[in-house]
């Protein structure tokens, strides 16, 4: 029998895919610890661990997680239960066994394979057996969540998946620099053309009819960033529950664990 509990899994981006990984692991008993940004740029607020960094706390599906100040509270909130949320932007020096690299930047940031016993990438800019021990698939699509051992993940296309019939229309980018501010809040639902907020007064309008899923925290933003999501299903409940594909990444991240801890004990 594993003791999961001496197995710490340190995961580097607290946003929805990432807590779907987080969320998975701690309801099989893996301690885990999430690093993030003094300023996270999640959009999928209400379903990301990253929100604990602004406001203390948030509770996923009954699992909690609480901003700490330091590796030490971290590892010992982790040994409690509780996912600790830290903002690090290096990895902490900590008696870890698994670094998952969930920040979904499309490209290596500067992940390596000997930062951990073993290293988990999601998705494209890695090269699994060599910049890490595993890939999780993130692509919408028939290989979503599927671990790869060797080669890389899907290259990014650009486009993002589409759900409800809608791909690009339903992500929303700042089109200037600026100082953003929202009239609408999470699980509101709005219409084609309907203003959601403003950058320095410009106006930010939804392209399609839906649901708001996703909103940059306010603030300074540049140009091209990612600021919101619009989700056409109109299911204003699923703004709070983990997503399928945050689920499906998450259940490839605790598979590759797993595997590797298996062949570890043999």
């Amino acid at each position: 029998m594993i003791d999961f509990s001496d197995h710490l899994v340190v995961v580097r981006g607290g946003g929805d895919i990432g807590s779907g990984v987080v969320w998975r692991l701690r309801r099989v008993g893996l301690p885990v610890v999430v690093l993030e940004l003094e300023r996270p740029l999640t959009i999928h607020r209400t379903v990301a661990y990253s929100t604990a960094v602004t406001a203390g706390c948030i509770v996923i599906d009954g699992i909690e997680g609480r901003r700490v100040a330091s590796p030490q509270e971290a590892f010992a909130m982790a040994m409690r239960g509780t996912v600790p949320v830290l903002v690090s932007p290096q990895i902490p020096d900590m008696d870890l066994s698994v670094i998952v690299d969930a920040r979904l930047a499309k490209r290596n940031l500067g992940t390596t394979i000997d930062q951990a016993p073993f290293v988990v990438a999601l998705g494209p800019g890695f090269s699994a057996g060599a910049e890490c021990h595993a890939i999780v698939e993130t692509k919408r699509g028939h290989d979503l969540g599927r671990v790869i051992w060797e080669g890389s993940a899907h290259a990014n296309t650009g486009e993002p998946g589409t759900i409800g019939g809608a791909s690009a229309d339903r992500v929303i980018h700042a089109q200037m620099d600026g100082d953003l501010a929202w009239d609408v809040t999470f699980g509101d639902v709005v219409r084609h053309g309907q203003v959601l907020g403003e950058v320095d007064g410009s106006a930010v309008r939804s392209k399609i009819d839906g649901t708001v899923r996703g909103l940059l925290l306010p603030g300074s933003v540049t140009k091209g960033l990612k600021i919101a999501d619009i989700d056409p299903r109109s299911d204003p409940t699923a703004v709070h529950r983990i997503s399928d594909k945050s689920l499906s990444v998450g259940g490839g991240v605790l598979e590759a664990i797993l595997v590797w801890l298996t062949s570890a004990v043999q």
